[in-house]
């Protein structure tokens, strides 16, 4: 049985809520820390590049015996270690570039979610969606048209710039 169905089954059975959060870069690995310190849920972090989330779980989990939390943070390249989330966290995407325009940007993050949305489909069709990839009115629109999910469930999270510019 892979690692990823024995953590799913044991989340079910403890009844912990689940939390998977899209993208091991800086923000991903954060909030995925953040949420395991924090001891909110459990914690699937899942990225494309092989090996990236293995290892920033890894040194989340062992975080954990040093600063007195108990994590149970899965890295994956695998969405069916997502299975069952209660909330997804995106924060997939690429960075504007200086002389990067808005609309570059739209275009790339865009494939991002197309690639994502397939996968939150048919391993989280119940989870609050929380993108956070920019442009994030763009990009929680897509992925509320993606995955067809009620508006209700697809939740953008700006920080002050979003907010400022709003």
């Amino acid at each position: 049985m892979r690692a990823s169905a024995v953590n799913s089954e044991m989340t079910e059975r403890l009844g912990r809520r689940k939390v998977t959060v899209v993208g091991a870069g800086n923000v991903g690995a954060t909030c995925a820390h953040v949420l395991a310190q924090r001891d909110y849920a459990d914690v699937v972090l899942v990225d494309i590049k092989e090996g990236l989330p293995q290892g920033k779980a890894l040194d989340i989990n062992q975080m954990g015996a040093v600063l007195g939390y108990e994590p149970n943070v899965t890295g994956s390249n695998d969405y069916d270690a997502t299975a069952g989330s209660d909330v997804v966290v995106i924060t997939a995407g690429l960075p504007r570039s200086p002389g990067m325009s808005r609309d570059d940007l739209v275009k790339d993050n865009f494939a991002i979610m197309q690639s994502i949305a397939p996968n939150l489909v048919q391993y989280t069709p119940n989870a609050v969606v929380v993108p956070v990839a920019n442009p994030l009115d763009a990009m929680s629109q897509a992925l509320f048209k993606l995955t067809k999910f009620p508006r209700e469930r697809i939740i953008g999270m700006a920080g002050v710039l979003d907010s400022a510019r709003m």
